[in-house]
């Protein structure tokens, strides 16, 4: 398996998507109706696509 470096614009979305999940932890976004441990991991869970996938 070769890993190769994200994008910037991968690492912008799980960059975004992470600070949605933090905000979220902290109250700021109570209107999202995910914990906020979830939607940390999705942003992790797309950063390490953007690894494994070449071209993404």
């Amino acid at each position: 398996m070769n890993l190769s470096a994200p994008t910037q614009l991968i690492f912008i979305i799980s960059v975004v998507i992470a600070i949605i999940g933090i905000l979220a932890a902290l109250g700021v976004l109570a209107f999202i109706p995910l914990a906020s441990v979830w939607i940390v991991l999705i942003a992790y869970i797309v950063l390490a696509a953007g690894c494994l996938m070449r071209g993404a």
